[in-house]
C-alpha cells in the first residue's frame, strides 16, 4: 500500500483492509468483485477510496448470481442503492430499509425487525426525534416513573443495557 500511495506502483490488488486509513488522491478506479456479499456502508466506503482528487473516477461493481438464474432481492437492493446515490446518509436510509433495525438493546441480531412495540422508525421519525429531546427532561423531573417504564417494557433486559 505504501508504494501505491508512493506512486511508485499503478495498481493495487487489496482485501477489504483498504476500506480504512488509504488515502491517494490519485486513485481513479476501483473494482469490486462479488459486491452482492458486501453490506451498503462496506461498498460506499470503499467507493469513497476512488475520487478524492482531480482526476475522474469510477468504481466498478462486479456481482455473480452463482448457481441461481439471477441475483437475490436483498442484494440486488443493495447494489440499487450504490447506482442510484452518492450520499452516505440516502445510503444509511436504504440500508435501514433493507436490513431493518435488528435488536436495539440486546445487540444479538444485526439485522431484521424492530423490537419497537410503539414505533416505526421510517414512520415515525418525526415522534422519535421529539421523544430523544424530551426523555432527559423526563428522567430528571420523574426517575421513578421513567424506571417503572423501563422496567415494563424492558423487565429484567436492562442488566444488558449496562454492560
Amino acid at each position: 500500500m505504501a508504494a501505491f500511495k508512493a506512486g511508485d506502483m499503478a495498481v493495487l490488488v487489496s482485501t477489504t483492509v483498504i476500506e480504512v486509513g488509504v488515502d491517494v488522491p490519485n486513485a481513479s478506479l476501483m473494482v469490486i468483485e462479488h459486491a452482492e456479499r458486501f453490506g451498503l456502508s462496506q461498498l460506499h466506503q470503499l467507493r469513497g477510496r476512488v475520487g478524492r482528487g482531480a482526476a475522474a473516477s469510477a468504481c466498478v461493481l462486479l456481482y455473480s448470481t452463482g448457481d441461481a438464474p439471477r441475483l437475490g432481492e436483498t442484494a440486488r437492493a443493495r447494489l440499487k442503492a450504490m447506482a442510484e446515490t452518492n450520499d452516505g446518509f440516502a445510503i444509511a436510509r436504504r440500508d435501514l430499509e433493507i436490513r431493518g433495525p435488528g435488536e436495539f438493546f440486546l445487540g444479538a441480531r444485526q439485522s431484521g425487525d424492530a423490537m419497537l412495540r410503539f414505533a416505526d422508525l421510517n414512520r415515525d421519525h418525526a415522534l422519535l426525534d421529539w421523544a430523544r429531546l424530551e426523555a432527559p427532561m423526563l428522567l430528571d423531573r420523574h426517575p421513578a416513573l421513567a424506571a417503572c417504564h423501563v422496567e415494563r417494557w424492558l423487565g429484567g433486559k436492562t442488566d444488558f443495557l449496562k454492560a
